[in-house]
């Protein structure tokens, strides 16, 4: 709910903090006190477009801050600020800060953290709903009725919205199928001739390195072949240098224990040996690497150009080559076994869509049962507010199959027709803007609607209406009040503002060339004045008192 609004600069209001709490708060003053501005200053946290007029004369910028409190964050609020990177710790109140320069221009912050407009104005819904003179939001938006009706039907909408999504999937799956094997079918010719000269190549996957590096160690061979050969004479037979170490190091193993140093110069010459030994060795691996064989380097030669050849034709890496022949012949067996998967998927199609319009079909049912039920209630209501010769009717409507969704196969709008005879027409082509509040109070207490914004504001709901029916209105809020949880009400009438539980006064004093605009939550005995005022207007009489008395207390 709403716990508090603080306004710096905005139009009359100076520097204003209110707090608010649960139940129905109500707002009372003379015309033209200035309770629009408040309205207008809760509009900007809202989203509500940043007018620079709104900006008190003299002032450089203006700012409104909302603080909301919730038990727990509701869903559409979380999953807004997560979209947005803005976290928010359990149990830490939700605040919207709006500033507004004099010159244009204007900034938006969620908990400190830079928020943009749009979000705020994605979040409004579940933070505020406003009816008032000229609302066009909320239960008057006939894009919500449905909801509506389906929370007040108890609609299981995740289990139709579960059957949806497998038929949708089911669908899809069938559509990418059907254009593969079309596709397929269109290349089968192009693709066995493909698959022909990649099969008659047989590439492999990282042959064109191997290739590469063999073609590389046999050019280098032709090139280094003599030298190779002289070096293979210098280490063959019994005069090559390690057989010349090897007599030396035997003839030194015989004096060796005459004398350290001999131990030391054998060690050494042992370690001569193992060196050279390895060196031979690797000498004749060298040699067999580099060989130098004509025929096997053409072949080599041969086979990397006509693998490069078939990668550029084919627009591809050599390494791809044989990715890209399994691939065409999963396209090929694709065509072969497409119309058993197709009949398969077509089946899945049948049975998921069978599925969803059962359950589709059972939440129409429980849509028209509701329907009927709402309408009584609608009308039991309206007689008390002044409006006996009004018809509700919920009108719900087959929707054609491409505009089926997870919501289910039907529409569903409030119509209402205010004089005998009339057609129905839509919520917001209602005329009178304060039957139009009345109508949707109506329509509220019958819908005993949970799960809606968290603060529910109705602007001079009683406007052009007094006694019975303004007592009326005020217990309806006050009932409203105690389901949703907050409620707020600008009034004029005093049998709305006596069922307030919390009850703001506000006024407009002028100082000179100076105007200002001040809001007080009153005590008992400031109530008891203010309603008194509201009862007589001017002059405030013991007569008036002693009736803002009675009321008070008749609630």
């Amino acid at each position: 709910m709403l716990t508090r609004l603080s306004i710096r600069n905005i139009v009359l209001i100076e520097a204003l903090d209110l707090d608010f709490g649960r139940g129905l708060g109500v707002l009372t003053g003379e015309t033209g006190a200035g309770k629009s501005i408040l309205l207008d200053a809760l509009g900007l946290v809202l989203g509500d477009r940043a007018e620079t007029s709104l900006v008190r004369a003299g002032e450089d910028k203006a700012s409104v801050t909302a603080s909301f409190e919730f038990a727990q964050l509701p869903k559409p609020i979380a999953e807004a600020l997560d979209g947005a990177d803005i976290e928010i710790e359990p149990g830490e109140p939700l605040i919207i800060r709006r500033q507004v320069k004099a010159d244009g221009g204007s900034k938006a912050f969620i908990n400190d953290s830079p928020a943009s407009v749009a979000l705020l104005r994605e979040l409004a819904p579940a933070l505020v709903e406003l009816h008032g003179q000229h609302d066009d939001r909320g239960l008057v938006n006939p894009r919500g009725h449905r909801a509506l009706l389906d929370r007040y039907a108890g609609i299981d909408l995740p289990a139709l919205e579960r059957r949806w999504a497998a038929w949708a999937k089911a669908e899809a799956q069938l559509s990418e199928a059907r254009s593969e094997v079309e596709q397929a079918k269109a290349d089968q010719d192009l693709l066995i001739a493909h698959l022909a000269e990649l099969t008659a190549l047989e590439p492999q996957a990282g042959e064109e390195a191997r290739l590469a590096a063999t073609r590389a160690d046999m050019q280098k061979g032709e090139k280094l072949a003599g030298d190779l050969e002289e070096l293979r004479h210098v280490w063959e037979g019994s005069d090559s240098p390690l057989a010349a170490l090897r007599v030396a190091a035997r003839k030194l193993d015989r004096i060796a224990d005459q004398h350290p140093l001999l131990a030391e110069a054998l060690a050494a010459l042992d370690r001569a040996v193992i060196e050279a030994g390895e060196a031979e060795e690797k000498l004749e691996k060298a040699a067999e690497a580099l060989v130098h064989d004509p025929a096997a380097l053409d072949a080599a030669e041969t086979r990397l150009f006509e693998l490069r050849a078939l990668a550029r034709k084919h627009r591809c890496e050599v390494d791809h080559l044989p990715d890209m022949m399994r691939e065409m012949r999963g396209k090929l067996d694709a065509i072969e076994g497409g119309e058993a998967q197709l009949d398969a998927l077509e089946a899945a199609v049948k049975e998921t869509r069978a599925a969803y319009v059962d359950a589709a079909e059972k939440a129409q049912g429980l849509r028209i049962a509701a329907a009927k039920k709402l309408d009584k209630a609608v009308a039991a209501e309206l007689a008390p507010l002044k409006l006996d010769a009004a018809r509700f009717l919920t009108a719900i409507g087959k929707l054609p199959e491409e505009r089926w969704g997870a919501h289910g196969m039907d529409s569903a709008e409030f119509l209402i027709a205010t004089n005998p005879g009339a057609d129905f027409a839509p919520l917001g082509k209602i005329a009178s803007g304060g039957e139009l509040s009345r109508f949707i109070l109506a329509l509220k207490v019958a819908l005993a609607e949970k799960g809606g914004a968290a603060t529910i504001i109705f602007d001079e709901i009683d406007r052009g209406v007094g006694g019975a029916v303004a007592s009326a209105i005020g217990e309806r809020l006050a009932r409203l009040a105690a389901d949703e949880g907050q409620l707020l009400a600008v009034t004029h009438s005093p049998q709305v503002a006596a069922r307030g539980g919390m009850h703001y006064m506000i006024a407009k004093s002028s100082s000179g060339t100076v105007t200002k605009t001040s809001v007080v939550l009153l005590d008992a005995e400031g109530r008891q004045e203010e309603i008194a005022r509201m009862l007589s207007g001017a002059e405030v009489t013991p007569e008036a008192r002693a009736q803002a008395d009675r009321l008070l207390e008749g609630v």
